[in-house]
């Protein structure tokens, strides 16, 4: 392990992470919050221990497989460990622990609260709330990248460890322009929500951090009832825009770059877009008959939630914790399903479940026709057979991860549908679940052991259960290559 070179892009982390401190810190100056003093203190601190990591001399500049996921993995923790100081200092949770769950919860996009009423913080609170969504969503690491030619070689194995899905692909010949092209799609969408939230009526406070939410698929809001007292317009237009945040962010720089075919192709934003059409006609017409009786608001309602929990965004327009069971039971299902691969939302992701689909389809054949050579393809390419293991360990590790943090969570004495929902809201990176952790009510309740067991539970959904475990394996920390 080349510790020099991680400890010394661990502090050019923490000098990226103070400027996005800025913005709160201005907003807390400007309303004269009593915030100020913790922004203040939490940037200071930041830059003064990134500029001194960043410092550090090291002779071999080389990042290998064992310090890219060191260093995204830590990296996640070191952003979420200065990120909850804002919190805490504030006073706007009682304790560090509470002040780490809610910025884990916002760096991974979860969206997972034990905020009970939003509407009381502070300004720049729930802007610095809202902004973790947004910078999580991408990834720092990948901002880092972008920023940082200076890293040189071995910088693959940082995108490859922090990019979700089972192949991280490339859209340019260097990573680090392929970084840029996507903060340039990933920056166009959010100012693009931002102007059709503002037609709709909204503040300019209100369209940044629903957007920051929207964009990041993170769920964070500032209106204790998410944003059920918005439009319809409203509804529909962030409803629109977590369907786009949840496509692979790739295809976002085809269609800039007018490479149609290439979108129109894609096995997996065919499917992704099969899930939430089917889901969302089957919880419309559910609802229209055994609870509303409006077609419209059946199928406005059954929409933005589809395309909340497919996207593992979580906002909520109504409490869907009170509707029939066939539906729940549907969004229960759709947590696991997730965005797609190189997006911004969480969960297993749609092309995995696409490889499993035809893998099953193959060993069904091979029944009546065993010796038959049937590879696993992807529109006319047939993927790798180390790629198809990759994603049945991926999905057997992350059912074996959710039962043991069932398990686990089971002991707080909680009903069975929210022990196990939490999990799945949180390993997904959903935020909201059923029953005590429904989208009327929070994570408060938790105790502090449960609340850092979910808090991991959210990091590794985030990193993808492989970047964070492999660091646990024997060896890892030794100098050998």
């Amino acid at each position: 392990m080349n510790y020099g070179i991680v400890v010394k892009i661990l502090g050019s982390i923490l000098i990226i992470d103070s400027f996005f401190l800025v913005p709160p810190l201005l907003i807390a100056l400007i309303q004269n919050e009593r915030s100020t003093t913790a922004f203040a203190v939490t940037l200071a601190v930041t830059l003064i221990a990134g500029f001194l990591m960043s410092r550090i001399r090291i002779k071999n500049k080389e990042i290998k497989a064992k310090e890219g996921l060191a260093i995204v993995t830590f990296g996640w923790l070191a952003i979420s460990i200065s990120g909850a100081f804002p919190f805490y200092l504030g006073g706007s949770v009682p304790t560090y622990i509470d002040a780490l769950f809610e910025t884990i919860s916002g760096f991974t996009t979860t969206g997972a609260s034990i905020i009970s009423n939003v509407e009381v913080l502070d300004k720049s609170i729930q802007f610095w709330r809202s902004f973790t969504h947004w910078i999580g969503g991408m990834g720092i690491l990948v901002f880092t990248i972008a920023l940082l030619p200076a890293i040189g070689m071995g910088s693959f194995h940082l995108f490859k460890a922090e990019s979700p899905g089972p192949m991280a692909g490339k859209i340019a010949p260097r990573i680090k322009d392929t970084a840029r092209f996507l903060y340039i799609s990933y920056i166009s969408l959010t100012l693009l929500e931002i102007i059709f939230l503002r037609l709709g009526g909204l503040s300019f406070f209100d369209s940044a951090v629903y957007t920051f939410g929207t964009v990041g698929t993170g769920g964070f809001g500032v209106y204790n009832d998410s944003v059920a007292g918005f439009s319809s317009y409203i509804h529909f237009v962030i409803g629109i825009f977590m369907v786009l945040s949840g496509i692979n962010f790739s295809l976002h720089f085809y269609l800039y770059t007018r490479r149609f075919k290439e979108i129109v192709e894609d096995t997996e934003l065919r499917n992704y877009l099969r899930f939430i059409l089917f889901s969302t006609v089957l919880i419309m017409l559910n609802l229209f008959f055994t609870k509303y009786g409006n077609l419209f608001v059946s199928f406005r309602d059954s929409f933005f939630q589809v395309s909340s929990i497919m996207t593992t965004t979580g906002y909520s327009t109504a409490d869907f914790d009170l509707w029939p069971t066939f539906s729940k039971l549907i969004l229960f299902v759709l947590m696991f399903v997730g965005g797609s691969a190189g997006s911004t939302g969480g969960g297993i992701k749609v092309i995995r479940i696409v490889v499993l689909m035809k893998l099953i389809k193959r060993e069904v054949s091979k029944i009546f026709h065993p010796r038959a050579y049937a590879p696993v393809k992807l529109g006319r390419k047939a993927i790798s057979n180390d790629i198809v293991a990759r994603v049945n360990s991926f999905v057997a590790l992350h059912v074996i991860v959710f039962i043991l943090g069932s398990l686990l969570i089971s002991l707080e004495g909680v009903d069975f549908l929210t022990a196990i929902s939490s999990v799945a809201a949180t390993l997904n990176n959903i935020g909201p679940g059923f029953e005590m952790v429904g989208p009327t009510t929070n994570f408060a309740f938790f105790s502090g052991p449960s609340k850092l067991l979910l808090s991991f539970l959210m990091l590794l959904g985030r990193l993808e259960l492989f970047t964070v475990l492999a660091l646990l394996v024997p060896g890892s920390w030794t100098k050998e290559s």
